[in-house]
């Protein structure tokens, strides 16, 4: 029988010998080490963390899931944890601090040296959705009255501390810390040393404000080729930088978790790993709400039960005409919950958004409206029962597609969540709207049915 990698990774751990670890952990794809690491012991996975040298762990922490990463430091004494975040880079150590339990977070802080607690703190304060959030402070920041010369012997200076930063610009200051502009690397290079910063200097480089939020930020990169920018506060001081692959990222994991809320899965992550009440809350928060919607749906069909009874033929198309339009308006929801994340569509847009998607809509529903009208058609030998179930499936679609289409920008703009929203008011109204369409067309031609 085959050895599970796990298995493997679980044994060598067991010996305590770290290069064999090491050399076993270089060969993993990204997506085998989550896997090796998931199906690990606590026991060895803590072991596995306390093992490798800090550098190593935290490269280990960066291929890995937050929720995974999470469990791993919460399981780690304070101490070791906070050596295997420092080596992280600054936003990512505040991911992954708001991650923790405020218990686990604040001994992991207390263990850390005042700065780089104090600096990771106020990262964790920003709201997710807003640049400072997702900003890092390694920057090569100098002053303004500096030379060419001063800053190059600074930089082979401290070579070792700037290697792992990933920069093309020197940014500038005057003595209060506000950016006064920016130097390309090039620049630097080929300018003699005497030369003064100030000479060679980029004044009004484009910046985003600490709160700016992330689509505004996105449209900043979209419109100009840089691979990030300066982050400042409200008196213009740098703050920090923004790349454009950490913006890519955060906008990504956005739209990830927006489409566990229309799934239903709310506070973030989950792994089956996870404990079991917490999933369960997670889901039963949604789930519960959606009891009580469903029971408003179902109170059309009993308003209507004497048509049910008298062509019962109906009872097989009506979970068919709600699937079928469901289906149609989440494709709409995910089109505009994604065209969110990327900064495309905003809560202005709703009008032009529901243009399209009616159009698209009337064309969907025709076709769908008479495939399913053409089986009515056939099965019950009843062209008024396909002329039915076909019209209020083609209704029922174009109400679903602008509803899913529209809803997520207007819950935007009126600051509630759209993706935990969106999915509930799609699901009621399309089940309520198909049942009603459909039964409420059977009664007015009930005597062509029966």
């Amino acid at each position: 029988m085959e050895t599970e990698i796990w298995e493997t990774l679980e044994d060598l751990v067991a010996t305590g010998d770290e290069q064999a670890v090491t050399a076993e952990l270089d060969s993993l794809p990204p997506f085998a080490l989550a896997h090796a690491l998931d199906h690990l012991s606590d026991e060895s996975r803590q072991k596995l963390f306390e093992l490798l040298p800090p550098d190593q762990a935290a490269d280990l922490v960066a291929q890995i899931s937050d929720v995974q990463a999470a469990a791993v430091m919460e399981d780690l004494e304070p101490g070791d944890a906070a050596a295997i975040l420092f080596e992280l880079p600054l936003h990512e150590q505040a991911d992954l601090i708001g991650e923790l339990e405020d218990e686990d977070a604040e001994a992991i802080l207390a263990a850390m040296d005042q700065q780089t607690a104090a600096a990771v703190r106020e990262l964790a304060t920003y709201d997710e959705d807003v640049a400072g959030s997702i900003m890092t402070t390694e920057a090569l920041v100098f002053d303004q009255r500096l030379s060419v010369g001063d800053v190059v012997r600074d930089l082979q200076t401290h070579s070792d501390r700037y290697r792992d930063y990933q920069v093309q610009y020197l940014h500038v200051r005057d003595r209060t810390g506000r950016l006064t502009g920016i130097v390309q690397l090039r620049d630097l290079l080929l300018n003699r040393g005497a030369t003064p910063l100030l000479e060679i200097l980029r004044r009004n480089p484009v910046v985003v404000g600490e709160f700016t939020p992330l689509d505004q930020v996105a449209d900043l990169f979209e419109a100009h080729d840089f691979l990030a920018l300066p982050v400042v506060n409200a008196e213009g001081v740098l703050e920090g930088l923004i790349r454009r692959d950490d913006l890519e990222a955060a906008l990504g994991d956005r739209s990830d978790a927006d489409y566990r809320k229309t799934q239903g899965i709310v506070g973030g992550e989950e792994l089956r790993t996870l404990p079991y009440l917490t999933r369960s809350r997670r889901r039963l928060s949604w789930l519960s709400i959606n009891v009580f919607l469903n029971i408003i749906a179902a109170s059309v069909i009993a308003a209507y039960q004497e048509t049910l009874a008298a062509v019962i033929a109906l009872a097989a198309f009506l979970p068919i005409i709600s699937d079928m339009s469901g289906c149609s308006g989440n494709q709409a929801v995910a089109v505009s919950m994604r065209e969110m994340a990327l900064g495309v569509a905003r809560p202005s847009d709703v009008f032009r958004v529901l243009r399209n998607e009616v159009s698209l809509a009337l064309l969907n529903g025709v076709v769908l409206g008479a495939l399913v009208g053409v089986v009515g058609w056939v099965w019950q030998g009843n062209a008024y029962l396909g002329l039915v179930v076909g019209t209020a499936l083609a209704l029922n679609t174009l109400i679903a597609v602008a509803i899913g289409g529209s809803v997520p920008l207007l819950l935007k703009g009126w600051d509630l969540d759209p993706a935990l929203a969106s999915g509930p008011i799609l699901t009621t109204i399309t089940d309520l709207c198909g049942f009603f369409l459909t039964l409420s067309l059977a009664t007015a031609l009930l005597t062509k049915l029966v």
